[in-house]
């Protein structure tokens, strides 16, 4: 389970036969909250079941009964317990910090090399990349990558962007 993508197939393996679960560990795994204990922590912070609940559109049962399943399943254990929240994104606070942001539609998510050739660039051009946050496709319906930079970004990077193999849209804010 190296990459997200089968992470998140593994999930669905055990949950799938109770889709109100399954809804239950997508907000789980988008939130970055992990499953300790038969308990729900946002690194080591716990949330109250409940609040889970109304994310996910299911009552609080629900939840408790996601969580006994989680616990009581070996390999479910171990991917929620290893979860933990990325933290800050930069990206809805950039324009007042004065910071450029790139967003990055690509052709195929699962395309190599997006992220290295956009780096690449923007390197090249003395810009350094504060942060880089890419949506995984197994859980997003239209991934993007979206690369905060440590200025706000030149217009003639972005034809130089768009040449690199998998982009299919710029967007610089």
């Amino acid at each position: 389970m190296t990459v997200v993508g089968d992470m998140w197939s593994n999930i669905r393996k055990y949950l799938e036969s109770h889709p109100e679960r399954l809804r239950v560990a997508r907000v789980l795994v988008e939130n970055g909250l992990s499953v300790k204990n038969g308990k729900v922590f946002l690194n080591e912070i716990e949330i109250p079941p409940v609040r889970v609940a109304r994310v996910a559109g299911v009552d609080r049962r629900t939840v408790k009964e996601t969580l006994v399943a989680i616990k009581a399943n070996r390999e479910l254990k171990l991917i929620f317990e290893g979860i933990r929240c990325a933290g800050l994104s930069l990206k809805e606070v950039a324009k007042h910090l004065n910071l450029g942001v790139i967003e990055i539609t690509p052709v195929d998510a699962r395309m190599p090399g997006i992220l290295a050739g956009s780096a690449l660039i923007l390197s090249r051009n003395g810009l350094s990349i504060r942060q880089a946050i890419v949506d995984d496709p197994e859980l997003s319906p239209e991934p993007k990558l979206t690369l905060i930079v440590e200025k706000k970004v030149p217009g003639e990077l972005i034809s130089e962007l768009l040449k690199v193999k998998g982009v299919e849209k710029i967007s610089v804010y």
